[in-house]
């Protein structure tokens, strides 16, 4: 660029930016106080299996194709529990024993002695289900709104008074209607089963918005009682109450149920479990006329098409018939552990909690301890804040779970509760106190008691960019969401000594074209390095076996994992993803080495937006070298860094002196091609140029392999990282007594 062109003002900014950009200085702080974290990879990074397609476990599960998966580095391998995310009970083990043997129903309990061999493993249907649909339901319906008065909805018996040792009023059950827009209601009507409440108070939503979901924004509004709407003498069957002599403006409404009748379901006596709780055939809600009549505005139907209703809970009682043995199932235990999927390291595995009961949870725990197969933890649960439940309803059910599992083995490790991936703290309706966090009130419920010590580490998942809602400027946002969210877990009160784990993650929860792009293995990156600098102590990938396409944003085909397969289920090619892991665990990382220790590093380049270009993560290895991993999050350019290490405690300074390993990664190495086709309008006539195009599976070409090179490394040694890449480099330090204050990194 010469003087000439760069002459006029309204070019100085063209010439600025082909200019090329001096370097930039990376500074490492080593000061053995200031060390972030200390892990050992086969501990702490791993990955997660799923339900998935039956045929797909029976065509995975093989040797050749996980020794492929294993070249990605991921060691441990957490099991995900999926049936409570579509409200079923789980039979980890098909073989097992009913609480009514005779009728083949009620409460099931798997055989905890090894006999045969669990392939695979199935989710069975709740009839007395109250929930239409949430995060992980798309098919089913509530029984409160079905049509049917020979159905009903049924609370869960394990948070009675008789289970958890105090008084009903203390874990309060609610249903609630959603009626998709506001109606006018002055009375509602209720068609109790058994048992039912005899205390039990209505209420209508006022939200600071109207739309607002007040289960999604629990703190946007508050739930006002109706003017008549307390009912402290509730007598069951079919009950019309006048909630007021206005018409009242409401979406939401729901009935909180403190006292129970403690009278018995259809299902008999025999059963304790049958007895307490709370029972609703059906749910109306409208007017009612100058002449008495009733007005439902209510819709009444067996499909999800129904008046949305959401429930506090669901008894897990079912039968035989209600089994699920459809396209997808749960990967039984003994194939996870026989398969080589588990690479013979200790695994997490999940229990069932919140539709299941605490005998089948400890046959589980007692089976797999007979088989020896090895537990790191157990997680207790699957995404209960995705099912709405209040946190000391879950830990009253945590507590009762721990205390069979225990019972089984004291030394077991239990943790939880699996929250679903979001970068906030979870909140819940306020208490009277005005409390909303639903991690602090589950700790405090712990605490209060005496079961805090059961909990052994503290997860969650991460899905931090929503679906569809994916830009390029998304990436810069990942190194600060996952510092605040764990800082957030502090800040609810969760001791210092429990262990985080992220036990699902990705970058969010539908797959698309971003998953493949290089945009997938960049934020990988970032998301690992930021994890583990931020202190946490386990990380698993989510998808870890390769999966067929499925329909993503605007019909782009994605897919969670790191390889493309085709219909058989045969590996075609790596993606980017495949390609981050690998420069994370073999190339940044010693994959079979022992402790690490991560200090903080800090990036450079501020696009003028206050967004760090280049962000950098530092480990010490076992092996004493020291290895630094750079992603720069620039699309179009490349940047030169020097990288100086700094010690604080003795006023030593250093810089990677002799050979260093250079690994690089990036936009020059892959790039994903997405394929189209014409869309089949054969029957419309129109030109071709107006005829949509449609997404195919599409390839990547160039599709690796990483660039390894050595470079002579000084004081002076800047180091190029290209444009939407991963660089990391490796080798031994220098250090001297500094001589001046060090140089201070620009941006952040």
């Amino acid at each position: 660029m010469t003087k000439l062109k760069c002459a006029s003002l309204l070019l100085v900014g063209c010439c600025l930016s082909a200019l090329p950009l001096a370097a930039q200085v990376v500074k490492v702080d080593i000061a053995p106080a200031h060390a972030t974290n200390r892990f050992v990879p086969k501990q702490t990074l791993g990955a997660g299996i799923d339900r998935i397609q039956t045929v797909a476990i029976d065509k995975l599960m093989n040797k050749t194709i996980l020794d492929r998966v294993f070249t990605a580095g991921w060691q441990p391998v957490t099991y995900r529990q999926n049936t409570e995310l579509a409200i079923e009970a789980w039979h980890w083990n098909p073989d097992g024993t009913w609480s009514d043997p005779k009728e083949q129903q009620g409460y099931f309990t798997g055989s905890a002695e090894p006999s045969g061999f669990i392939r695979h493993s199935f989710g069975y249907a709740l009839p007395h289900r109250g929930i239409t649909r949430d995060g992980g339901s798309v098919t089913g319906y509530s029984r409160l709104t079905d049509g049917d008065t020979a159905t009903y909805w049924k609370s869960n018996p394990y948070l009675a008074s008789r289970f958890t040792g105090e008084d009903d009023s203390l874990h309060p059950q609610w249903v609630m209607m959603d009626f998709s827009s506001v109606q006018l209601i002055d009375s509602i009507k209720i068609a109790w089963a058994n048992p039912y409440a005899t205390q039990y108070t209505v209420q209508y939503w006022t939200g600071t918005i109207p739309y607002d979901s007040p289960l999604d924004f629990p703190t946007s509004g508050v739930w006002q009682t109706f003017p008549d709407g307390v009912v402290n003498s509730g007598k069951g069957g079919v009950e019309t109450v006048h909630l007021s002599d206005q018409l009242i403006p409401a979406r939401y409404v729901r009935i909180v149920m403190t006292r129970s009748s403690n009278t018995c379901d259809t299902h008999g006596s025999a059963d304790p479990r049958n007895c307490v709780g709370y029972a609703i055939d059906e749910l109306y809600a409208g007017t009612t006329s100058a002449d008495g009549q009733f007005h439902d505005v209510v819709r009444h139907t067996a499909d999800q098409e129904q008046t949305v209703t959401e429930a506090s809970s669901v008894d897990s009682w079912h039968t035989a018939k209600d089994l699920l043995t459809a396209k997808e199932s749960q990967m039984g235990f003994d194939l996870f552990y026989t398969s080589g999927v588990t690479q013979g390291l200790p695994a997490i595995v999940p229990i069932a909690l919140i539709y299941d009961n605490p005998d089948n949870a400890a046959a589980e725990i007692k089976y797999l301890e007979a088989r020896h197969y090895p537990i790191s933890y157990v997680e207790m649960g699957e995404e209960a804040d995705g099912q709405y439940i209040a946190p000391e309803d879950v830990a009253a059910l945590y507590i009762q779970f721990a205390i069979a599992i225990h019972r089984v083995d004291p030394n077991v490790k239990l943790g939880g509760p699996s929250f679903e991936g979001v970068n906030r703290d979870i909140l819940y309706w306020p208490t009277a106190d005005g409390k909303a966090s639903w991690l602090g009130r589950f700790l405090d419920y712990l605490r209060q008691h005496g079961h805090l010590q059961d909990l052994a580490f503290f997860s969650f998942e991460h899905y931090p960019l929503g679906p569809c809602q994916i830009a390029w400027s998304s990436l810069y946002d990942e190194p600060q969401l996952v510092a605040n969210i764990m800082q957030t877990w502090r800040n609810d009160g969760l001791p210092t000594n429990v262990p985080r784990l992220i036990t699902e993650s990705n970058l969010s929860s539908a797959a698309s074209e971003t998953y493949m792009d290089i945009f997938g293995g960049i934020w990988l990156a970032d998301y690992v390095g930021s994890f583990l600098n931020a202190g946490g102590k386990g990380l698993y990938y989510f998808h870890y076996l390769p999966l067929q396409m499925e329909n993503g944003c605007n019909n782009s085909p994605g897919t969670f994992g790191m390889f493309t397969v085709n219909a058989d289920y045969q590996i075609q090619q790596p993606l980017s993803q495949y390609f981050a892991s690998r420069m994370i665990n073999f190339e940044w990382l010693q994959h079979d080495g022992g402790e690490h220790t991560i200090y903080p590093a800090f990036g450079t380049y501020d696009d003028g937006a206050r967004h760090t270009m280049v962000t950098a993560y530092s480990v010490l290895r076992p092996d004493r070298q020291w290895s630094v991993m750079l992603v720069n999050r620039d699309q179009e350019q490349a940047h030169k860094v020097r990288v100086v290490f700094n010690n604080s405690q003795d006023k030593t300074a250093g810089y990677f002196s002799g050979d260093v390993h250079v690994a690089t990664f990036g936009s020059e190495q892959y790039k994903w091609h997405p394929a189209f086709r014409r869309a089949d309008t054969s029957h419309i006539p129109e030109t071709l140029d107006k005829i949509p195009l449609l997404y195919t599976d599409g390839y990547a070409d160039p599709d690796g392999p990483i660039q390894e090179s050595i470079v002579r490394g000084d004081k002076s040694t800047e180091y190029e990282i290209p444009p939407a890449s991963i660089v990391v480099l490796r080798g031994n330090l220098v250090t001297a007594r500094a001589t001046h204050p060090p140089v201070a990194s620009k941006g952040k």
